[in-house]
């Protein structure tokens, strides 16, 4: 894999710009259209890894395999085209891997975020179940105590009146009719 065809590789760069668009119909297309190109040529992912290495490194190395001796003068001035553009590429290169860093950054921070506030969120839940628990138990207290008070002023209440008869008749003894007193009261 030592010579590699520019038409290849422009057909490789397009297919992977596309698997990193946003639109998803475009992406997924992309990736199959990328997994059967490598289906067809037996490209592994490891030999496509080497191959973005190798182009990394020397890009002096993705030359066409099969070079024609019509195409020699042309490739001069294709050759100073292809360093500027191995320039661009690697520039782009450089920032997409600046991109992927603070990327990978701010994945890592947003992801211990996401720890944080999951362990802030049990936390609450426990101390809102233990006040859940607490409420319940003061309610419970308190309705046992309203009872209580109402069962206690009943009992006091009817205590305190039979002890108020009980006065009453002490003080004022009844008074017997007899049924010749009540005979007035029938006619």
């Amino acid at each position: 894999m030592s010579d590699i065809d520019p038409k290849e590789l422009k057909i490789l760069s397009d297919i992977l710009a596309l698997v990193l668009e946003d639109q998803p119909g475009q992406s997924a297309t992309a990736l199959e259209a990328l997994r059967s190109r490598a289906k067809r040529n037996a490209t592994t992912g490891g030999a496509l890894k080497n191959l973005f290495q190798t182009i990394a490194a020397d890009p002096e190395k993705a030359k066409p395999a099969r070079a024609s001796k019509a195409r020699t003068s042309s490739r001069a001035s294709a050759n100073k085209g292809q360093a500027d553009m191995s320039d661009t590429y690697r520039a782009q290169l450089q920032e997409l891997r600046n991109n992927i860093v603070s990327l990978d950054r701010k994945l890592r921070s947003a992801t211990a975020q996401n720890e944080t506030l999951k362990s802030e969120l049990y936390i609450t839940l426990q101390a809102r179940a233990e006040m859940q628990a607490q409420m319940a138990q003061i309610q419970s207290f308190g309705q046992y105590q309203r009872r209580m008070t109402i069962v206690i002023a009943t009992i006091a209440g009817l205590l305190a009146g039979i002890a108020g008869t009980q006065l009453f008749h002490a003080f004022f003894p009844p008074h017997i009719n007899t049924a010749a007193e009540n005979a007035r009261y029938l006619y």
